[in-house]
């Protein structure tokens, strides 16, 4: 939605795009005549850092007000869980058993974004990394019922670009780690974490330590498949040895099946405020 209010100022767009026009002389085809809004080079510079973190916090937040969205189920998983009709190339047994979470996190984000469509795509929208796996089944999901979805993908050393399935005008793209981290937080009305690799580990432990310390309120945070989180992490053994208090385990459920992460969401109760902040 662009702003209407009319500045008396003349815009940096026409000054971006008249500078393009003046005469080529040693002044003006030199680095230093170029506006510093428009000049790649300077932007990239390290002392420009604090502006380009800024800009990448702001940039996803107009955009998301702009599309009118309120509230997000954010969907974190491993990008390396195939489709089941792709697991005969998964690279190990273990993969090519965990496919069944495709389906799961697909058929949930469906739920989500029929969900979501009630409320004319403003709660509830599904928002992925955007990558492969099970962020793609997320997206696809989305796609199933004729809705939109979210993909914040961030620039890595190997090629990555987001999947077929996130809707072009909400496909982001990030630099900075902890803005995209930010980014998936700030509007979640659920967290659901399915099996995956250190990035997926990394972001459940971050939302965790945010509701914990009371930086976060509480809400549904649903790990899906009990036996993959108990066999990878030994909960029981942080709360015995005193690292998290007992009541800590509580601050998350594990599900196995779409509807059942489903029926948490719609029948989620306030939870027991943390350090002053109410629950939700």
């Amino acid at each position: 939605m662009k702003d209407d209010r009319r500045s008396p100022f003349r815009d940096a767009g026409t000054d971006r795009h008249a500078a393009e026009g003046v005469p080529r002389t040693p002044q003006t085809t030199n680095p230093a005549y170029r506006l510093a809004f428009a000049d790649e080079d300077f932007m990239c510079r390290d002392e420009l850092r604090p502006v380009r973190l800024q800009l990448e916090l702001l940039k996803f937040e107009m955009l998301l007000d702009e599309h009118g969205i309120d509230s997000t189920i954010v969907l974190f998983g491993g990008a390396r869980i195939p489709a089941p009709d792709q697991k005969d190339k998964a690279r190990t047994k273990t993969l090519a058993d965990l496919s069944r979470f495709y389906d799961e996190a697909r058929s949930f984000a469906a739920l989500m974004t029929r969900k979501s469509l009630e409320t004319g795509s403003r709660d509830y929208v599904v928002c992925t990394g955007g990558g492969p796996g099970v962020m793609e089944a997320g997206n696809r999901g989305a796609i199933d019922e004729n809705g939109v979805s979210i993909g914040l993908n961030i620039v890595l050393p190997h090629e990555q670009a987001p999947n077929e399935y996130v809707t072009p005008d909400l496909s982001f793209n990030f630099h900075y780690f902890a803005i995209r981290k930010m980014h998936f937080l700030m509007r979640a009305r659920a967290i659901c974490v399915f099996p995956g690799g250190f990035g997926t580990l990394d972001e459940l432990f971050e939302a965790l330590t945010l509701i914990q310390t009371g930086r976060m309120k509480r809400v549904p945070f649903l790990l899906f498949g009990r036996a993959f989180w108990e066999s990878i992490i030994n909960w029981d053994a942080l709360s015995e040895a005193g690292t998290i208090s007992a009541e800590d385990l509580d601050l998350f459920r594990f599900v196995e099946t779409a509807e059942e992460a489903a029926e948490i969401i719609e029948n989620w109760s306030p939870a027991p405020a943390r350090d002053g902040i109410p629950g939700r």
